[in-house]
């Protein structure tokens, strides 16, 4: 008897923690999304940052819409189209969790040019330099 109780207590408690999977897909895309906005506003920095420099300006620009082509060829690579419930039912967490990897890296990357580049770094590029 004694264990039948803790039996039960453990499947409420179990249970009171259960999400469907709806749920579960609407909470790995909204951290997708916020990985995005984050992207987006390292990304608005940038060109507020850089204004002034237009031909970097023009480069990061054609590098982010080249960066978004390369994002969608990753995940079509990593998840090919297949027939109707190939990748279970944990593919919409699964789709959402490498496209937030993947944005995670672009903006780590993009976040180089926020920083100031060391004094006589020959290697720096179009990032601005500490004075």
């Amino acid at each position: 008897m004694k264990n039948l109780i803790l039996l039960m207590l453990l499947v409420v408690a179990l249970g009171a923690n259960a999400q469907t999977q709806a749920d579960m897909n609407r909470e790995a895309y909204a951290q997708y999304q916020k990985s995005d906005q984050e992207l987006n506003s390292v990304y608005k920095q940038i060109l507020a940052q850089y204004k002034t420099d237009t031909t970097f300006i023009a480069n990061l620009k054609a590098s982010q819409r080249l960066w978004v082509s390369f994002r969608d060829a990753e995940l079509k690579m990593k998840f090919p189209d297949r027939k109707p419930g190939h990748y279970g039912s944990i593919h919409a967490i699964c789709r959402a969790n490498y496209l937030e990897e993947l944005t995670r890296d672009r903006t780590a990357k993009l976040r180089e040019w926020l920083k100031e580049a060391e004094e006589g770094d020959a290697c720096a590029g179009s990032m601005k330099s500490k004075d």
